[in-house]
């Protein structure tokens, strides 16, 4: 499962080293108890000013909302019997007192059942309340009390090179919890994932899988972004990504209230000139798009437009691939009235097509 670490492929079995110091001695329970906190206050006096760095802070005040995400699904045996198997683990953020957790959608995509372990030893099943493919974000619930919460930041104040920090699980639950460190290497970053296009923040903090849906956190210990993609290409290292949080919120939000992002959409089959060289069609799109099939019904159709028609400008920009359309569709919203200009037998005309939220069967 892409982006995610699958237990079975673990080699290292290790441990989080542990916060609390076991001391045994005599005495009564009074005692006992005064001399298990004297470590913990002793160590937090002695640290020194060098050492008590803005990532040491950044880490303490963030690391206890980061959680783990264990996927499990319903898979057949050899002897076709049905048994829930882990399929992966990523992270999350606990960013709400009622059990919100941000994540990836590719965390807990096709998951039967998902298990949430937190920091403090506690684990519960959570539920997916929505996810989103095409921003890669999902939002699960879990029901306990006393949560510790990360604080989000402005992911617009960012600066290129200022500190940042990833927090999450690395290569599973046996690395929870780990810290790494370095700065924004790059904002805006725009990446191709298949067909979507992502704008994403650049980091050189070390994000491995398992870290996907994790924290990262600027020097001022708040939530700035949501791990996401790595390049894992050979001889590639420091190259990380992370959905912005300004970006992530208000799809946070509806995902968490609807269970779902209302996007608008066109409802054509799109083919532009690099697909069509791609296999092997001989056409001149005069650097625009077509339409291989306009779908009955929807947007676009009521607008006039048909199959075999040339799209050259969506809502005032000239578009000639299918991701660059997509894009600025993104920027629109349902109810939005938007200029299309076509190519027809050679002829141009303007049409208008009120955009309408797209179906369920088409959201992702």
């Amino acid at each position: 499962m892409k982006g995610i670490w699958k237990k079975s492929a673990n080699i290292f079995v290790c441990g989080l080293l542990g916060a609390a110091i076991l001391v045994a001695g005599c005495g009564d329970s009074k005692t006992s108890a005064a001399v298990k906190e004297k470590p913990a206050v002793k160590a937090e006096q002695q640290l020194s000013a060098a050492r008590n760095t803005p990532i040491v802070a950044a880490a303490k005040k963030v690391g206890p909302a980061v959680v783990g995400i264990t996927n499990k699904a319903y898979v057949r045996d050899f002897f076709n019997r049905v048994q829930l198997t882990e399929r992966g683990t990523g992270s999350g953020v606990i960013y709400d007192k009622a059990g919100y957790i941000a994540t990836n959608n590719h965390v807990v995509e096709g998951a039967s059942e998902i298990i949430v372990s937190l920091p403090d030893g506690r684990t519960v099943k959570g539920k997916v309340l929505g996810a989103d493919a095409v921003t890669d974000l999902a939002v699960v619930k879990i029901n306990l009390d006393n949560l510790p919460v990360a604080e989000f930041g402005d992911s617009d104040t960012l600066q290129v090179g200022e500190p940042a920090i990833a927090i999450g699980n690395p290569l599973g639950m046996e690395f929870r919890g780990s810290v790494t460190a370095g700065v924004i290497s790059a904002l805006n970053r725009s990446i191709e994932i298949g067909e979507r296009k992502f704008n994403l923040i650049q980091t050189d903090a070390a994000i491995n899988p398992g870290n996907s849906g994790g924290a990262l956190v600027n020097a001022d210990g708040e939530v700035v972004g949501i791990n996401s993609a790595k390049i894992a290409v050979s001889g590639v290292e420091g190259i990380g990504f992370a959905i912005p949080v300004n970006t992530a919120k208000p799809i946070l939000d509806e995902l968490a209230h609807k269970g779902r992002v209302a996007r608008p959409y066109l409802g054509a089959s799109l083919m532009d000139q690099d697909i069509a060289n791609r296999y092997g069609f001989e056409m001149n799109l005069h650097g625009g798009i077509f339409l291989v099939k306009v779908v009955q019904g929807s947007p676009a159709a009521k607008a006039g437009i048909r199959a075999g028609d040339i799209i050259l400008s969506f809502n005032g920009s000239k578009v000639k691939s299918a991701v660059e359309l997509r894009t600025k569709l993104s920027e629109c919203k349902v109810g939005d009235s938007v200029e299309v200009q076509i190519m027809r037998n050679g002829q141009t005309e303007s049409v208008t097509v009120v955009l309408e939220e797209v179906p369920r069967e088409y959201a992702n």
